[in-house]
């Protein structure tokens, strides 16, 4: 990876494609071989299975089209409908029907699916039909779900998982995150917001939730490309050490800081978040908990319970759900492999058997569906570049995750959730919310 530094010392990406980071047999389906393991299905059979399958997820308001052509149309609506699902052969046909949280994305991927019209719009529909019938999971779902198990979250594993979806490229992400490269929720604090400016906003919205101030020590557990923990630095003056096992991030934040001069200031760490022991004024993970792993939740807890100085205070955003369901599995195998979306209830078990007491709740889940739309809009303008860069397999890979995503959020079946916690002993609790919005100059100070 090259970053060359510009005349307004701001970093400017250049790795190439040859050399990144890629791991393609994760990436490339492998359906070629499967042609033959499923059966003809007769015209008849497969028109009753699909409208099976239609009514099972709620029938949603979306026409299939089969091999030779022949419709499926929705029952029970006379609107428009919102987008197509074409079966290009009938192989695909039972594998989606099998196992659809799947094989609907390896389908998609392999170009044996073809979805018409915008695919966030499709997947809302379905996600929102599957509502309307309560979120029913067959008997032959959660056997497939034995099959799809996901990756584990021990330390050697961990380090793979994250080389899997952030080390693709830094290029890659250029092309379509912010200029800062959060790859997080913004925060679209007013109507109109660009991408950038909401992503500023919800930096300061994490800084102003630990009320941070010039010369406080914070903990950052994953730190992404390093864009909050510059940002604590040198508008908040705050001494920052920001861990992270992502190399190329961390390479590319080391440059970052250096360019600005804040190389002082904060402390970038190629380390897992079970390696931290120093003591903070704040701790603040931003999109890191969903790598952790549920049965290592009260590690983390203990950690942060060690390191939070007497009077500090700690904020985890993450990506969350209503209740305890198992990740999508080829959102976990083809992008995060180990992830796993809380339910708030589970956030507890990080603070209960720690003496840490919760402070405050937000949920910013139609906000993470603007970031989305935002990021997705971007990624189309890119399409052909990142087709020429990795393969057309990979582009569909991503286009297919970040609408389904758009999706999750906008129909509430994902949630995102900010908490912040103190030691149970400290009294020194705001007694409202109104620090919370007050305005910020440029230092931080209110």
């Amino acid at each position: 990876m090259k970053i060359q530094l510009t005349g307004n010392s701001k970093p400017s990406i250049g790795s190439s494609p040859s050399s990144s980071k890629v791991d393609r047999d994760s990436l490339k389906s492998v359906h070629r071989d499967k042609a033959k393991i499923f059966p003809e299905i007769p015209k008849a059979l497969s028109h009753r299975l699909l409208k099976k399958l239609l009514v099972k997820v709620g029938n949603p308001n979306i026409a299939i089209e089969l091999p030779k052509g022949e419709e499926i149309l929705p029952s029970d609506t006379e609107s428009p409908c919102v987008g197509r699902i074409r079966f290009v052969d009938q192989q695909a046909i039972w594998q989606v029907m099998l196992d659809p949280t799947f094989q609907l994305g390896e389908m998609f991927t392999a170009g044996r699916v073809i979805i018409t019209g915008q695919i966030e719009d499709v997947m809302i529909e379905i996600l929102s039909a599957w509502q309307r019938v309560g979120n029913r999971t067959s008997l032959l779902s959660r056997l497939f779900g034995w099959v799809h198990w996901p990756r584990g979250t021990s330390l050697q594993t961990a380090r793979k998982n994250i080389y899997h979806h952030y080390d693709v490229g830094n290029e890659f992400y250029s092309l379509w995150l912010d200029n800062q490269l959060a790859y997080t929720c913004a925060y679209f604090k007013n109507p109109g917001m660009s991408l950038e400016e909401a992503q500023i906003a919800k930096f300061d919205h994490v800084c102003q939730k630990v009320q941070l101030r010039p010369n406080m020590q914070v903990i950052e557990a994953g730190c992404g490309w390093g864009g909050l923990a510059l940002h604590m630095a040198r508008k908040y003056g705050a001494k920052v050490q920001a861990y992270n096992i992502s190399r190329e991030q961390i390479q590319f934040a080391r440059k970052r800081a250096q360019a600005e001069g804040l190389e002082h200031c904060v402390e970038f760490i190629e380390k897992d978040w079970r390696e931290i022991g120093e003591t903070c004024d704040a701790f603040i993970s931003v999109g890191m908990l969903e790598h952790v792993g549920r049965k290592n939740y009260p590690l983390l807890g203990k950690i942060i319970k060690r390191c939070l100085q007497p009077g500090g205070r700690g904020i985890i955003h993450s990506i969350g759900q209503n209740s305890s369901e198992r990740f999508n599995p080829w959102m976990e195998k083809r992008i995060f492999p180990g992830a796993y979306p809380p339910a708030l209830s589970e956030f507890l078990s990080i603070f209960e058997p720690n003496g840490l007491s919760v402070l405050d709740v937000e949920n910013l889940r139609l906000h993470y569906a603007q970031t989305l739309k935002h990021w997705l809009d971007r990624f189309r303008l890119h399409e052909t570049t990142v087709s020429r860069m990795y393969d057309e397999t990979f582009t569909k890979t991503w286009l297919f995750y970040l609408a389904s995503s758009l999706a999750a959020f906008a129909t509430g079946n994902h949630q995102l959730f900010q908490v912040v916690f103190n030691h149970a002993t400290d009294n020194n609790i705001p007694p409202s919310r109104e620090y919370l919005y007050r305005a910020t100059d440029d230092q931080g100070h209110r």
